[in-house]
């Protein structure tokens, strides 16, 4: 299913952000220039219809959790969706919300937006030209307001969360917020999902949940939070402290 709350926010000084709604595709868009914003809702409008319309054609692919076979003609969307939920073993709905935000960014790339963020409920494509900080919703969990601060950058970079206690996704694992750092956007949402899935209660689950994720070719790092633990492994951003308000998350 299109899941329209997950856990992630940026926060940080945006020049101009709107809230963009398709059917159950939400999102956060943020730009220096309103002209890229735009360019962002076409992209989405465009790609989402194309993924319907393959939808339309084969049901299975909306409701499979295992690796699906993709065919050549597919759009671009189903392929990215379709490559990055097989590299990780699970369905390629598992992949949307990272894709289409993905597909966003490097259209107001194109577009000349040095700039450029959609958060797509809580899979966040972006290239940052400043300083950002991205914080991690963690529901219940005492573990609260972590943030990542974000170098400048000059190429699109993820990062996406899953969780089994929080939204409407599906997960079936106990994590209050699994996230996955990738340059391929469409692979660390899907690898989120499969994180989440692995973590269970306590704090050797959560170490042994990163297994689903190392050696992954084009993973950078994880942080899994799960009650009062928090576990990270790889290359991760620096952590500070920042107020995570849920009144902020990107949702319905």
């Amino acid at each position: 299913m299109l899941d329209p709350l997950k856990q992630t926010k940026v926060y940080g000084k945006i020049p101009i952000k709107e809230h963009f709604q398709l059917k159950e595709t939400i999102v956060t868009i943020a730009a220096n220039n309103p002209a890229h914003i735009e360019v962002a809702k076409k992209s989405i409008r465009t790609h989402r219809a194309a993924l319907e319309t393959y939808i339309l054609s084969d049901s299975y692919f909306q409701f499979t959790l295992e690796p699906y076979e993709c065919p050549k003609i597919a759009p671009e969307v189903v392929k990215r969706m379709v490559k990055a939920g097989n590299m990780m073993g699970v369905g390629p709905m598992s992949a949307v919300a990272g894709t289409i935000s993905a597909l966003a960014v490097e259209a107001m790339v194109e577009a000349g937006a040095k700039y450029a963020i959609v958060d797509n409920g809580g899979d966040i494509a972006l290239i940052n030209d400043q300083p950002i900080v991205i914080g991690i919703y963690s529901g219940q969990s005492p573990i609260k307001n972590l943030g990542l601060v974000l170098k400048p950058r000059n190429s699109i970079t993820g990062v996406c969360t899953s969780a089994g206690t929080v939204g409407p996704s599906i997960s079936f694992g106990a994590a209050d917020a699994a996230s996955v750092f990738s340059d391929n956007v469409s692979l660390a949402d899907a690898a989120a999902t499969s994180l989440g899935n692995e973590v269970g209660i306590g704090k050797e689950s959560v170490k042994a949940s990163f297994n689903s994720v190392k050696g992954i070719p084009g993973i950078k790092g994880a942080i899994v939070i799960q009650g009062e633990y928090v576990g990270m492994w790889g290359n991760i951003p620096k952590i500070t402290q920042v107020a995570v308000k849920y009144e902020c998350i990107t949702k319905a």
